[in-house]
């Protein structure tokens, strides 16, 4: 007699609290590094938009391998964007002493600018 998938679900699926199911299909297990904010953006637009690379990414078990670098790339792109945008137009924690709410908006103004970037050339392509 056949199992039902849910009868075992360690061996096949793992639960999670937000998402429900997923597959325990093969995977890099010596890549521990996070995926991340940036990294699940990155899967949610290939799964959408590359659905075949997506699935062959799972397959041969380094979609996990991708997401990370892609994570450690936009994380690595965002801090140097915001820097080089902050030492451009004068940001100083001189101006965060002196004018705490005017260094607050011009912050996250340049953190806006640095997100939309890095979704462009990192999350957004291949």
């Amino acid at each position: 007699m056949m199992k039902n998938f849910f009868e075992e679900p360690d061996e096949q699926y793992t639960e999670s609290k937000d998402e429900g199911l997923h597959t325990n299909l093969a995977c890099d297990s010596k890549d521990q590094r996070p995926i991340g904010r940036w990294g699940r953006m990155h899967g949610n637009y290939l799964e959408a938009m590359y659905p075949e690379l997506y699935e062959h990414l799972i397959l041969n078990g380094s979609l996990h391998r991708h997401l990370a670098d892609a994570n450690e790339r936009a994380e690595s792109m965002m801090e140097r964007l915001i820097d080089q945008m902050k030492q451009q137009e004068g940001i100083t924690e001189r101006l965060k002493a002196e004018q705490p709410m005017a260094w607050v908006g011009r912050m996250n103004n340049i953190r806006s600018r640095a997100e939309e970037i890095v979704q462009n050339e990192v999350i957004h392509n291949l």
